[in-house]
């Protein structure tokens, strides 16, 4: 029998606040922020004792993921539309004719092109993988960022 596990983000407080910037679009160009919740499904087999994995597991590993992105700016390494440049103590980011600089304790570095909800569900999904070690039983998991009520990406993955 095949069932699955699901963690609300808004409803378990697995939420961030974030600003960032996404260069190639006018209106996400500027800098700006949301609060996201992220969301977890995982389907699989339940193990003898009928559970598929511990809810405490997942809470706490994405829990360290989000509060490593909560009140940062969110700045993705892999962008070129952008210019990014880390000083000593400050990132100058240059995007759309408009300079900012912002210091460094205050800004998360992702291996990512752009700060989209899809890609931050990617890089979510990623670190999870890298930090949970799955049991046996489970086949799939999908992580979802929503940017506020109503509008979010989700990702999947066939383990």
């Amino acid at each position: 029998m095949e069932s699955y596990i699901a963690i609300d983000g808004w409803r378990s407080n697995i939420r961030f606040s974030s600003a960032h910037i996404i260069p190639e679009y006018e209106k996400c160009g500027r800098l700006h922020g949301h609060t996201y919740a992220v969301h977890i499904k995982i389907i699989g087999k339940p193990d003898n004792k009928g559970i598929i994995i511990d809810f405490t597991v997942i809470k706490e590993v994405l829990r360290e993921i989000v509060n490593k992105l909560d009140h940062k700016i969110l700045i993705p390494e892999k962008n070129n539309a952008a210019n990014i440049e880390k000083q000593k103590s400050s990132v100058k980011i240059v995007s759309m004719e408009k300079e900012y600089v912002f210091p460094l304790g205050d800004c998360a570095f992702l291996p990512i092109i752009s700060t989209s909800a899809e890609n931050l569900a990617a890089y979510i999904l990623d670190q999870t993988l890298k930090n949970i070690s799955f049991p046996k039983g489970i086949e799939f998991i999908e992580i979802g960022v929503d940017e506020g009520f109503g509008q979010g990406a989700r990702i999947s993955k066939k383990l």
